[in-house]
């Protein structure tokens, strides 16, 4: 490379301005640079390599490159890991760096250039010193130190950050969570077990809080995938516009404020695991043919992308509406309803397993305890009575916030029936005229004809525990049904709000309730 004299004299230095002294300055660090560098590059505006000396040639060859191949390509396609287009858009120079690429690893410096307007017009870059592990062993055992600890601690964080997105998406409850033990918890929970093992669709039928959430984190915990995501989405808490997004994510910029790198739907992060669908019965009708296809497919689209991705997700979904009259009025997809009542499990109200009432009042008060740090409360047997009575249309939900409100409200150690005395609970649990248990008398049996005789008379005196008085109610509501329906087993069932297994069940242990006469 050409030189410049920049000596400067006794006569000549008094003359100099300053502009000049700094042109002269920088000409003799460049000049100084090139004599004592390994290899000199400039590229210009457009991060085209326009000029290589000598001593950077003998890097081409491991570089893969001629230098006719070399010259006039922008340098990040010939250059990997170099930072000089990142010089060239700053204007910042980066004075020591350490390059790696396949040609080695080098001690580099890189500089701007500037036109006489202050204009970036592209950058020269120094290579000071070629394979530095050796001449700067200190520092680069420092550096190479450095990086394994970055290296470690990106690792470990990486760890931490998983194993708590696993933790979050793990069952948090197992099928023994749906406690009870009456013929319908059991009849329940033996279902559950059964899909379990299985990848089919679930479609969980009840009323609000009779527990559909914990059976469908039980049924995931049961199966193949409980070591996978459990992803739940709760279709009537997400605004329709969004549940697109929300099911099948979102391509990076596929819309004004979406996120530069794209989001991932719940199918994506439910992917190889369970995908809880709650509420299905409100999903907007444009929706739900695209999960239809999701369904049959297990294909995904993201909004805003042409690539399709392949998923494995079991479904479970849960409703407390009446799907088949919602396809019967047009609001529900027929053929997405037969799609996902491929396993339907019904979860009866707790009206019609309240041999439950008493365990399930044990376990929701002592998790009462646990979560408020209150002294556990037991529930006396005149005040179990009570509830039993009530007609409890929100379910196991509304039995824990009856519970929770009188918890909260005393500090006694036994709730009696005084502490359930809001207007709300006494009004609720006088029974109606029609579940009071009619006279006994005879009626026919509509199916058979044959003359039935009258429901057997109750004990009706001396003490009874809260079960017995419980199956009592039972018993009774029962025989009454039967004998309004005129022994129409079906019609009775429909009476009771139960389904006729369930009827058939409970008179299989009564089968006094049959007996002619």
């Amino acid at each position: 490379m050409a030189t410049v004299d920049t000596a400067l004299t006794p006569d000549t230095a008094p003359g100099l301005d300053a502009a000049r002294v700094l042109r002269l300055a920088a000409q003799s660090l460049f000049d100084t640079f090139g004599r004592t560098a390994m290899g000199t590059m400039v590229v210009d505006r457009e991060h085209r390599i326009v000029w290589i000396d000598d001593g950077y040639r003998r890097f081409l060859p491991a570089l893969g490159h001629a230098e006719a191949d070399f010259i006039g390509r922008r340098v990040e396609e010939v250059v990997p890991n170099t930072l000089m287009g990142q010089v060239i858009d700053s204007g910042q120079a980066i004075l020591v760096d350490l390059l790696s690429n396949q040609a080695g690893t080098f001690l580099v410096t890189r500089l701007p250039l500037r036109n006489d307007q202050g204009v970036v017009i592209g950058a020269v870059g120094f290579v000071l010193l070629d394979h530095p592990e050796t001449t700067m062993l200190p520092l680069m055992q420092k550096f190479s130190q450095l990086q394994q600890e970055l290296d470690s601690t990106r690792h470990q964080l990486a760890q931490q950050i998983a194993k708590q997105q696993a933790a979050q998406r793990r069952p948090k409850h197992t099928i023994a969570s749906f406690i009870g033990t009456s013929p319908a918890a059991l009849e329940v929970k033996r279902q559950a077990r059964r899909v379990a093992q299985i990848d089919s669709t679930v479609l969980l039928l009840g009323e609000t809080g009779t527990g559909k959430e914990l059976l469908a984190h039980g049924i995931h915990g049961a199966g193949r995938r409980a070591a996978k995501p459990f992803v739940g989405v709760n279709i009537a808490a997400v605004p329709d516009t969004l549940l697109e997004a929300e099911f099948f994510g979102v391509a990076p910029g596929a819309y004004t404020g979406a996120e530069r790198k794209g989001r991932d739907g719940k199918f994506k992060v439910a992917d190889g695991g369970t995908l809880f669908l709650d509420e299905i019965g409100d999903m907007p009708l444009a929706l739900q043919s695209k999960l239809l296809r999701v369904l049959q497919e297990q294909e995904i689209e993201p909004l805003g992308s042409n690539r399709i991705e392949r998923i494995d997700v079991r479904i479970i979904a849960a409703t407390s509406r009446d799907l088949a009259a919602m396809v019967s009025d047009g609001s529900f997809r027929a053929d997405l309803y037969y799609r996902l009542s491929v396993l339907p499990i019904r979860l009866p109200p707790l009206r019609e397993r309240l041999a439950d009432l008493e365990a399930l009042v044990e376990a929701q008060s002592e998790d009462i305890a646990r979560r408020s740090g209150l002294p556990a409360r037991s529930v006396s047997p005149e005040a179990l009575a009570l509830l039993a009575r009530r007609g409890w249309p929100g379910n196991i939900r509304e039995l824990r916030n009856t519970l929770e409100q009188a918890a909260l409200m005393t500090d006694d150690l036994v709730l009696e029936s005084s502490h359930f005395g809001g207007s709300a609970l006494v009004q609720s649990s006088q029974p109606s005229q029609s579940s009071q248990p009619a006279p006994a008398s005879a009626w026919v049996s509509r199916e058979s004809g044959a003359s039935l005789g009258p429901v057997p008379p109750l004990a009706a005196t001396g003490w009874r525990s809260l079960g017995e008085q419980v199956v009592e109610v039972e018993r009774q509501a029962i025989g009454t049904a039967l004998r309004d329906a005129r022994g129409n087993r079906a019609l009775a069932a429909r009476k009771l709000g139960m389904s006729r297994a369930a009827l058939y069940d409970r008179l299989a242990r009564w089968p006094e309730l049959l007996t002619p006469g």
